[in-house]
């Protein structure tokens, strides 16, 4: 869920990160996949796999030919620049029937005879995009892509309950306001011991929130258990439409200290945000700000240079450099209504992509002290491309930079003031950070 997004650009939910550079090999191989299986299904069928007689070229072949192009427009003979230090099979030109021989021995031996074509075709898709060894990029089926851009707007199907592993017991964290599972009593810090009758000992929260999803008007049985009863009971759960708000305001310290809390730069964020803003303005006396980005795994791009445009107005918010070494810089065009608040931001490790970037620009602007634990380190940017069948591909294709040139790929961004919030404290409902950020505004 990753994803930073501008127009066409996204930069993910943290899975790990590498910037993209590819051989044209692979590009030509995506558009002889799609021509091949068009001609194979056309032609064959299971028993008669008809191959495109294409050549997939390899990296001595394509690397000979850029040598050649090169030459030819400087007016020079090519030379005979050595690739690198590639496996020998990667090095040779592969005749695409390789292609169609393993799809036939699939079909021919695999004890399962009831697999579709186009589950093998789509799995081809995914694994090709997975060779890039870069775990941002990714192939998206048709249904992966709408439950990303679900995800992504804040929109699901389910029961709405915000669900965490608490003591190594799966356990309702809240339930959001006129939800299903509000409606339905559960309340914070219920167990969860049971989902349509598995038991969630040993599941973790993604798998449970996989199984608790599902299509509006369907029913889930939980088996919950709450303090003070003498024994669990199922409740049964229609699913509905939800809508998650990435951001929520709060006042604290008796109203003193505003504590904005960022859940993923969504769609509508800034408009939350802005309407924050007005609210903290007409509050008379108030000594900080709680810029709380903890958990943020990042969104759109757009949303985050607004967002920290309005602690500094005009000014390069990050910079980004694609593999040809082009730089772009994205500026925030704003008048600074939140300059003059003392600021906190609060980090962790679950502080990626977008919010890293609001979090790093305010650190190099010197517009807030972040406090918490050194942040992802998500410093590269996806394009997500959309084809006709409804899939997608996500590819890497540039790497960030904060306002001073940092370069936070894999490194993170590291707090001014370090607070650890461990397991004991987690599980004892205790924060250090939050309750160190209220020292700091005092």
């Amino acid at each position: 869920m990753d994803p930073l997004i501008n127009d066409n650009q996204t930069a993910d939910k943290p899975s790990r990160w590498s910037f993209l550079r590819q051989p044209l090999a692979l590009w030509l191989a995506v558009v002889l996949i799609f021509i091949s299986f068009i001609i194979g299904a056309a032609v064959g069928g299971r028993g008669n796999i008809v191959s495109d007689t294409k050549v997939i070229k390899g990296a001595d072949t394509q690397l000979m030919m850029a040598e050649a192009k090169a030459a030819e427009s400087a007016g020079l003979t090519a030379g005979n620049t050595a690739t690198s230090t590639l496996p020998a099979y990667l090095k040779k030109d592969v005749d695409f029937q390789l292609y169609w021989d393993t799809l036939g021995i699939i079909h021919g031996k695999y004890y399962a005879q009831d697999i579709p074509d186009t589950k093998l075709f789509y799995g081809s898709l995914q694994g090709m995009v997975a060779a890039l060894g870069d775990p941002y990029s990714v192939f998206l089926t048709p249904s992966d892509a709408q439950q990303f851009q679900e995800d992504l707007n804040g929109t699901f199907e389910g029961i709405g309950a915000e669900i965490a592993v608490k003591n190594s017991q799966l356990i309702i964290v809240s339930p959001l306001d006129d939800s299903p599972a509000m409606k339905a009593g559960l309340k914070p810090k219920d167990w969860i011991l049971k989902i349509n009758g598995t038991s969630t000992e040993g599941m973790s929260s993604q798998q449970a929130v996989n199984l608790i999803r599902g299509k509006a008007g369907t029913k889930v049985n939980l088996t919950i258990y709450r303090e003070g009863w003498t024994e669990a009971q199922v409740i049964e759960i229609t699913r509905a439409p939800i809508v998650v708000k990435s951001l929520t305001l709060e006042y604290l310290a008796g109203g003193a200290i505003a504590h904005i809390k960022v859940r993923q730069f969504n769609g509508d964020t800034m408009p939350l945000f802005d309407s924050a803003i007005s609210n903290i303005l007409s509050r008379p006396g108030l000594k900080g700000i709680i810029l709380d980005l903890r958990n943020n795994p990042g969104g759109y791009l757009e949303s985050a240079v607004e967002m920290a445009g309005e602690w500094n107005g005009d000014g390069i918010v990050v910079s980004e450099k694609n593999r040809d070494g082009v730089k772009t810089d994205h500026r925030a065009y704003a008048q600074p209504r939140l300059t003059d608040y003392k600021t906190i931001v609060l980090v962790d490790g679950g502080s990626a992509s977008a919010s890293e970037i609001v979090s790093g620009a305010l650190k190099d602007w010197g517009k807030a002290t972040l406090v918490g634990m050194k942040t992802f380190g998500k410093g590269s940017v996806q394009d997500l491309t959309d084809l006709p069948d409804g899939s997608q591909i996500k590819l890497t294709i540039a790497k960030w930079f904060t306002p001073n040139g940092i370069s936070i790929d894999e490194q993170g961004i590291e707090p001014d003031v370090k607070v650890d919030l461990t397991e004991e404290d987690y599980n004892n409902d205790r924060d250090p950070q939050l309750v160190k950020a209220l020292e700091l505004l005092k």
